[in-house]
């Protein structure tokens, strides 16, 4: 099916736009004079292929370009299509894999309903990598949802928003008592384990996909419903006697999942184990948090589970683990008693009934025992009593945690890489700059004053020190880099070095070049070093965005290997797929190679992503672990014997 020509692209005073150069969608009817010119844009669907973009100043051109990074794509690609290499080659020594990407496809329906980023349905990217043939076969499916079912009719292909979504009004559907709140669209991020794909969403069961032809194949009960909820016994505590109440209303007027499995994941490479967790439907209106950690063998055997009951309202999208600990970043959220009045009646988005909650100046670590069983220390360390780090941020994604032990006194330093920013600055019913009462984008709601950069998303460094019975000595935050202090988010690092010490970051972040968009969306990939310091960036250049970047390593050595990131080429609506080679971030010859996406098959911005390297790929990169394994064991050895 071909893409739809877009409608209400914007409203700009008609004046701006010479009568020649309108787009032919564009009625002149349509074009009307905002009151101020940072006004929004409509959600748009499919554009035509010309996209006239007036260069009048940098605040009109710019909020043209937010609002095409967001573009619904109708069109799939069900065939593998090779991608023209217009910049660079493929190497040679380029480890052959499947680059996957997941991220919302759709924002607009035929009847006049818009939807948030988050709430769009699940858009699944591939990119075949041939390192022998220097080729790229490309392919793109949505995730065949029960909501996209549901919404989708196959023959027409007309599309009609039935379910709200967390983060979701419906105008052109049922709004007043619209229940189906759960829409598990299946576009967070995605995983490849055991051999079995899988696309994640905030709060459902994954969908498993085939990954050769990208069908959907169903649900996958990663949690089984016979072990997804055991039943408290009830002795009078307010807050157990409050969730009995909700768990029917939840359960089952608003089909939530008893357990809501989290989309980030982490993998344990030295354990060759899949850890995930979950919290509980309820506890999302309750002043308490209960959160259960799986862990999975290659097969999806259980190899362990546990529930940790936190007495404290919090809201976890990312976290991290060592060979020791679960670690949980708690944001720190509360009730929102007129929102969700609102939102339960349908006339606001259900995530308008929280709020974050700044009311305490630190924010709270909880360190969790992975092995309670395996504990060396005397005395445990009571982990209900967090961590308060001495400052108050909102942890959005975690990059790497490690925990090196001091041989010579038994105290243990524990190191998490994160990206953060202050609860001034977070906002959940401002998020990607969706207004959810006119279903418009304005970036401007992300922007901050000057002198106030510091609120925003950026790198930081977290510190703990615990004695030998598991008390914290000292807990210290610091910038990540202290040579650079622009937005950034999406924090990667080579994937062999997850859970020990790593010396490289790499993460997305912003030049500030475009006074409108001075932050947001990304533009630039940084190589952040945490021992010397130095700082090394690529630039997309102007006009061109980019998303998460996403480490392919290729041989021992820390940054020996290439990054993959998307750029997107608003100005002329274009998508290519960026390969960097790691150690010449910031070189003349860094780019290695770019491809282009066919027009009709642009896509809107992605989330998250994963590198599956090929069987004969998996096997080399297996004796390179090997050997990293040996080099750290004899490291180790030798620390021992110096301390003797």
């Amino acid at each position: 099916m071909q893409a739809k020509a877009c409608h209400n692209i914007i409203n700009i005073p008609p004046k701006l736009l010479p009568p020649a150069k309108l787009p032919s969608t564009v009625a002149m009817s349509q074009l009307t004079l905002p009151s101020h010119v940072a006004r929004a844009i409509t959600i748009t669907t499919s554009p035509t292929h010309e996209v006239y973009t007036p260069e009048i100043d940098d605040t009109i051109t710019a909020f043209w370009d937010y609002q095409f990074l967001f573009v619904s794509q109708r069109s799939e690609a069900t065939e593998p299509i090779s991608l023209r290499v217009v910049e660079g080659s493929i190497p040679s020594d380029f480890p052959s894999g499947t680059y996957y990407l997941t991220g919302p496809g759709l924002f607009a329906d035929d009847h006049g309903s818009t939807v948030h980023p988050l709430d769009g349905h699940g858009y699944l990217r591939t990119f075949e990598i041939d390192g022998g043939t220097g080729q790229v076969k490309f392919m793109a499916r949505y995730i065949e949802t029960e909501a996209q079912a549901e919404e989708r009719d196959p023959v027409s292909g007309k599309w009609r928003f039935t379910h709200r979504g967390p983060f979701s009004v419906l105008k052109g559907g049922k709004m007043v008592g619209n229940t189906k709140v759960m829409k598990n669209v299946a576009n967070t991020s995605v995983l490849q384990w055991g051999g079995r794909l899988f696309c994640l969403w905030e709060g459902g069961d994954p969908y498993e996909i085939d990954s050769k032809t990208l069908n959907t194949l169903g649900k996958f009960e990663l949690i089984k419903n016979s072990d997804q909820v055991e039943d408290k016994k009830i002795n009078g505590d307010f807050l157990d006697v409050a969730a009995q109440i909700l768990k029917p209303i939840l359960y089952g007027v608003f089909k939530m999942s008893p357990k809501r499995l989290l989309s980030h994941y982490k993998i344990d490479t030295r354990r060759n184990r899949l850890l995930i967790m979950s919290c509980n439907a309820e506890d999302m209106l309750l002043p308490r948090s209960n959160f259960t950690f799986y862990e999975f063998d290659s097969n999806f055997q259980l190899l362990q589970s546990q529930e940790f009951e936190i007495p404290d309202h919090l809201m976890i999208h990312d976290w991290a683990f060592t060979d020791t600990h679960y670690i949980l970043f708690g944001n720190r959220i509360k009730l929102d008693i007129p929102g969700s009045m609102t939102a339960v009646c349908g006339l606001s988005p259900m995530i308008s009934a929280l709020s974050v909650n700044p009311s305490k100046p630190t924010s709270p670590i909880y360190l969790l025992p992975r092995f309670p069983n395996k504990q060396t220390n005397n005395v445990e360390r009571d982990w209900r009593k967090p961590i308060e780090a001495p400052s108050q941020m909102w942890v959005l994604h975690v990059g790497n945690a490690f925990e090196e032990i001091d041989e010579q006194n038994g105290n243990v330093n524990i190191q998490i890489q994160a990206s953060g920013c202050s609860y001034q600055w977070f906002n959940f019913q401002k998020m990607f700059g969706y207004d959810w009462q006119s279903g418009k984008l304005d970036p401007s709601m992300m922007n901050v004053e000057e002198g106030e950069e510091k609120l925003l998303p950026h790198l930081v460094q977290v510190s703990i020190n615990l004695d030998t019975k598991g008390n914290c000595t000292k807990c210290s935050v610091n910038d990540l880099n202290p040579q650079w202090n622009k937005a950034a988010d999406f924090p990667a690092m080579n994937p062999e070095f997850s859970g020990r010490k790593n010396t490289y970051v790499y993460a997305a972040t912003s030049t500030g070049s475009r006074q409108a968009l001075p932050h947001f969306p990304f533009d630039t990939v940084v190589k952040l070093n945490t021992v010397d310091q130095s700082v090394q960036k690529w630039s997309a250049g102007r006009r061109r965005f980019i998303g998460e970047p996403v480490f392919i390593p290729r041989g021992t050595k820390e940054d020996d290997g290439y990054l993959l990131v998307v750029e997107y080429a608003v100005s002329t609506q274009r998508c290519y797929l960026v390969i960097l080679d790691a150690q010449k971030i910031g070189e003349k010859n860094e780019v290695v190679a770019r491809l282009e996406v066919p027009r009709h098959l642009n896509f809107p911005l992605g989330f998250h992503g994963f590198w599956a390297p090929s069987n004969s790929c998996l096997a080399n990169l297996q004796k390179i672990e090997s050997k990293c394994k040996d080099s750290w064991s004899m490291m180790k050895d030798n620390m021992v014997k110096l301390g003797q």
